[in-house]
């Protein structure tokens, strides 16, 4: 339910990798792998910083092994090393430090945005499904009134039969919907939230290691430490890249949710949401609100013929007496439905098949019979008279939920409430989690350089357990 078509009001501006990172020029549509690789690209500059990150420690690797074999070092740096034991100490515990509550800030935001992302793709489900619940009602009305309404009206029964089958279509394709995009957000919302926490759990648990391994000095061991982090750190980056694409994406979704709101037919949701233009809705509405007026206005007219006709004893002057039908709908131009307008004395639609089975003569009932009780309406004429009253008594059963569809009261409602009470909380979630994902992969870059420098500084020295400089020779 929240997938629509490019709106030239409502256009990106963004590199598409698809297309030669030509510029995407299109709307929000989660539907268009353009749009999608366009908002995944936002995040480029922390791709290319994991990239560089992976190469630059590649290299380290192959050049600190070298360095081994050969046996060779620095001997100026190595000096100036010596001399700062309590300084690097220091700057490890600083930016470990750093790290730490970064990587809280992380898990608490986490929580938070997949907390805010569950309780969003809730809402959006939901409106698929409700739209779809109040189609399928409204099909099987439909379908009864086009039964009743064959024998005698076929032209009617012919539009009834177009119309249930255009709702079918459009209640499978929000099926659809709901089913494959839902499990698709579905999968990815708990992805994004497992892998968060896995890295930054893992990362966590390094850095208290890390701390141990360097008061103990076991240098193997924190050489393994620097080689994982080195490559956590880049998966921090990656991850932080996807986590601005996700804001990137919030925004967006947001920003069109309102569009919707101020506008439902010029925005770039208005193609694939199951709502017809005001002017469509309006008039289908007015012109069934005219149809049961009139039907209704007819029956109360043949009421008052069929009260002269009567007999003028018996119990069925006391069943019609001078009471109307109700008639749930105002007058013209507007024919709008106003069901509390209607009279307590008035007869309901919903009693004139009662009525009509104590007025009509069938056909095992002699003529003297009918006469004598007061049953003057033939069994044929009962017959499509109870077709067309049940067929509008349907009708106005589902009047509410057609209502409802036609005027988009339910997707409106629901993006109302998510751009009140949801959007900006849901973007204060995701931008915390980006910017303390941010921080975590500088925090861990410095500190990994830190780590090498730190082992360096150590390599080929004697400590004692716990202590900060090295042992004198």
């Amino acid at each position: 339910m929240v997938f629509g078509s490019p709106d030239q009001d409502q256009s990106f501006k963004r590199p598409d990798p698809l297309r030669g990172f030509k510029n995407y020029n299109g709307g929000y549509n989660v539907t268009d792998k353009h749009y999608l690789a366009s908002a995944v690209f936002t995040g480029v500059h922390s791709y290319a910083i994991a990239g560089v990150w992976l190469l630059c420690g590649l290299g380290f690797g192959i050049v600190f092994t070298w360095k081994i074999l050969r046996r060779s070092d620095s001997s100026h740096v190595k000096d100036y090393l010596n001399h700062h034991y309590l300084l690097m100490f220091l700057i490890i515990i600083l930016f470990t430090l750093l790290a730490i509550i970064a990587t809280s800030l992380v898990l608490a935001a986490n929580e938070s945005a997949f907390y805010r992302t569950n309780k969003f793709m809730r809402t959006i489900v939901e409106v698929g499904k409700d739209t779809h619940r109040k189609i399928h009602k409204v099909i099987i009305a439909m379908i009864e009134m086009q039964h009743l309404l064959r024998p005698y009206d076929p032209a009617t029964s012919v539009r009834f039969y177009t119309i249930t089958h255009l709702l079918a279509r459009e209640a499978q394709a929000i099926r659809d919907i709901v089913q494959k995009s839902g499990r698709a957000i579905d999968l990815a919302i708990h992805t994004s939230h497992i892998l968060h926490l896995v890295v930054v759990t893992i990362n966590l648990v390094l850095l208290l290691t890390s701390l141990v391994l360097l008061l103990l000095h076991w240098h193997p061991g924190f050489i393994t430490i620097i080689f994982v982090c080195w490559i956590l750190t880049t998966i921090c980056w990656a991850l932080t890249g996807f986590d601005f694409f996700l804001q990137t994406f919030v925004y967006d979704t947001c920003t069109a949710f309102q569009d919707f709101e101020q506008d439902p037919q010029n925005c770039s949701l208005s193609s694939m949401i199951p709502c017809m233009d005001s002017s469509s809705s309006d008039q289908l509405l007015i012109e069934i609100g005219s149809t049961i007026h009139n039907f209704v206005s007819k029956l109360n007219w043949k009421m008052e013929e069929l009260y002269v006709l009567l007999p003028s004893e018996g119990n069925i002057m006391d069943l019609v007496g001078v009471k109307k039908i109700c008639d749930p709908f105002s007058g013209p131009p507007n024919y709008t439905y106003i069901p509390e307008s209607c009279s307590k004395d008035s007869i309901s639609i919903q009693d004139i098949p009662n009525i009509l089975s104590r007025l009509t003569c069938y056909q095992d009932n002699s003529p003297e019979t009918c006469t004598r009780e007061g049953k003057i309406i033939p069994e044929s004429i009962s017959n499509m008279a109870l077709a067309y009253s049940r067929s509008v008594q349907n009708m106005l059963s589902i009047y509410p939920d057609l209502e409802s569809l036609a005027r988009c009261i339910v997707v409106k409602t629901a993006f109302s409430d998510v751009v009140k009470h949801q959007c900006k909380s849901f973007k204060a979630s995701i931008r915390m989690l980006w910017s303390s994902m941010f921080s975590l992969s500088v925090f861990m870059m410095i500190l990994v350089l830190i780590w090498v420098a730190k082992a360096y500084q150590e390599r080929g020295r004697c400590f004692s357990r716990c202590s900060i400089v090295p042992d004198r020779p």
